[in-house]
């Protein structure tokens, strides 16, 4: 039985308690970890079980006794740690039967929780992992390890730094849940609308114009968003429908959002608040991380970009009307207010090299102030405290996520698994790079089905890169490339998260619509090759190098696109595109030869079209 109320007062004073908390903390520095991370899994979990019951079958409006039963152990569980900090901070693995209990408590706590909003992909690699904790001395002799008491696997995963209060929902209760909170601010005060704008003032007039402002705008947006699936909700239904109305087809029109929206993850400055992450994990400054994902993140975009032009080029499509379209001078005069705080922010990220915390909550400061001084974004109490309650809700996902991702990461810490799983993926590909290469390729799409972007990380970041790196590759190239493979994963079938909200919004079979975003999202799967075996693509050499790399991936990118669509100047018969196909392969090896080669290649396939064009000409003139 369930009891209906009006649960949206204790929602919002949830919310907007959790901003406060968060923002207290961006300003003045964050509290010791056993205070501050306990404190944040609260707020999310109370949210969670305000906002999620038990089934989805269930009346939501009602709040049901198992909804209470877990939001008192949630605050209890918080207050506990909060007041004993110090305590569990200097605890040496004795622990009272009480903190034994809680630890089981916090436990299926989140891994509910998580259940309610993210499914059953993240929690059953999670319990996978605890049972492989508690039954270690049966497994095969390459993964056997002694084992832990089933106290021992509460209190190591609850009431330590190294599991469900480790890194990554350090990270989130430190500087992510500000930047989606940020994002909301930003969505709020018009300026993805104004992203979409500029995407259209300069794009929407050539040809595929509504297709290319997909591109250009999810690649604005996406890199603040966080999540690919939002990306697509927030500009897709917008972007979409302008595709279909122009004649691309359903699918396709999906497949673009889907995307251009994943790609998101990958652009910097904030690359879905992963750049931080990777930088602490690979003890590098994370404008060093923004750098080098910078060219590979534009190389995915030109080829994204490439194919839609070919693909409107080939069924002859057209841009956007003139009637329909903003003009720049007209979008920047109006929208430029809401371009201040993403400068900002990148100014300070990168320019004065300041924290993320520190950057996110003064970034977030300079939009709330512009948009109250701006009469058409200025807020009244009432719309900035649903904001700030729409952002706490947006930011549930990833912080559950983020501590259900510390159970799977505390248990490989208990159970030495990275080293084992390292061992025998290297010994699988039998010491080879590149078959280690595709091995690791197979296992991040897998694993990072389903997963928020920063929990998908953070997973592969302990289980998978550490065998690259064994191989001689450069950290920051191995967990770029984990990065890629397991972001991707939302446009790679079965799950294909991204491709299956933008075929709902497009009214596309779901199949099609993913096996357009693979063709489309192609990029993506070659160019974390092309970085690990030339690491010059992401700024690693000298400036010849890195030129010399740039322009032979740019010209191999091109190539792959051509050969994809079937399309350049004119339609290609197979043959030649084969010739374009074989330019791309020669292109992505790192060498001087091949480079040449691939060149000379692509300049025969140029020409042999121009060839085919004159002659199309010719016909057309008779």
């Amino acid at each position: 039985m369930g009891i209906k109320f009006n649960k949206k007062p204790i929602i919002t004073v949830v919310g907007v308690a959790w901003c406060a908390f968060q923002l207290y903390i961006g300003f003045f520095g964050v509290l010791s970890p056993m205070q501050q991370r306990p404190v944040h899994l609260a707020f999310a979990l109370i949210l969670t079980y305000l906002t999620k019951p038990v089934s989805k079958k269930l009346d939501a409006d009602k709040l049901y006794i198992d909804q209470i039963i877990c939001i008192i152990f949630s605050v209890v569980f918080a207050a506990y740690m909060y007041q004993h900090a110090k305590a569990l901070s200097m605890n040496i693995g004795v622990y009272t039967a009480f903190e034994v209990f809680l630890g089981a408590v916090i436990l299926v706590l989140v891994i509910e929780g998580a259940r309610r909003l993210t499914g059953m992909g993240l929690i059953t690699i999670g319990i996978v992992f605890l049972i492989y904790a508690y039954v270690g001395p049966y497994m095969p002799g390459p993964i056997r390890h002694p084992g832990a008491s089933l106290p021992k696997i509460f209190t190591f995963s609850a009431l330590t730094t190294e599991s469900i209060f480790g890194t990554c929902i350090d990270a989130c209760s430190t500087f992510i849940f500000l930047f989606v909170l940020y994002a909301k601010i930003l969505e709020k005060t018009g300026g993805g609308q104004v992203f979409i704008d500029v995407a259209c003032s300069l794009v929407g007039q050539v040809r595929g114009g509504p297709a290319k402002v997909a591109v250009v705008a999810s690649g604005l947006f996406g890199s603040i968003s966080g999540s690919a699936v939002a990306n697509v909700v927030g500009t897709g239904t917008f972007t979409i429908p302008l595709m279909k109305k122009i004649g691309y087809k359903s699918e396709f029109s999906g497949a673009v959002e889907a995307v251009a929206s994943s790609g998101g993850q990958f652009m910097p400055p904030i690359m879905g608040a992963s750049a931080f992450l990777i930088a602490e994990i690979v003890g590098i400054p994370y404008w060093t991380v923004a750098a080098c994902a910078l060219v590979p993140a534009v190389l995915y975009y030109l080829a994204v970009f490439f194919m839609v032009d070919f693909e409107a080029g080939k069924t002859n499509l057209t841009g956007m009307k003139p009637e329909d379209m903003p003009r720049t001078r007209d979008v920047l005069k109006k929208g430029w207010p809401s371009l201040v705080s993403p400068v900002v922010l990148i100014v300070l990220l990168a320019g004065l090299q300041w924290s993320p915390a520190k950057a996110a909550v003064w970034s977030i400061v300079v939009a709330f102030v512009i948009c109250m001084i701006n009469k058409n974004t200025r807020m009244n109490g009432k719309q900035i405290i649903e904001t700030m309650v729409e952002g706490a809700v947006g930011a549930l996902e990833t912080c559950v996520a983020c501590a259900a991702v510390g159970i799977v990461v505390g248990s490989i810490t208990l159970t030495g698994l990275a080293l084992k799983l390292s061992s025998l993926l290297i010994t699988a590909s039998g010491g080879h790079l590149i078959v280690l290469m595709l091995l690791t390729m197979i296992a991040c799409v897998i694993m990072g089905m389903g997963l928020p972007t920063v929990a998908c990380y953070v997973v592969l970041a302990s289980m998978i890169a550490p065998a690259l790196i064994k191989m001689g590759v450069l950290p920051i190239a191995a967990h770029l490339f984990i990065f890629y493979f397991g972001i991707i994963s939302a446009i790679t079938p079965p799950v294909a998260l991204a491709s299956m909200v933008a075929a709902g919004i497009a009214k596309a079979p779901f199949i099609k619509t993913s096996i357009q975003a693979l063709k489309l999202g192609a990029a993506a799967f070659v160019l974390p090759f092309m970085f690990v075996l030339n690491p010059a693509l992401i700024l690693q050499g000298g400036v010849l190098e890195v030129i010399q790399c740039v322009f032979t991936a740019t010209v191999g990118i091109f190539s792959m696109s051509v050969m994809l669509e079937g399309y350049f100047l004119e339609r290609l018969p197979v043959w030649q595109r084969v010739v374009f196909g074989a330019a791309a392969i020669t292109l992505i090896i790192p060498e001087t030869f091949t480079d040449v080669l691939g060149v000379a290649i692509f300049i025969v396939g140029v020409l042999l079209q121009l060839i085919d064009r004159k002659r199309a000409r010719a016909a057309l003139g008779q």
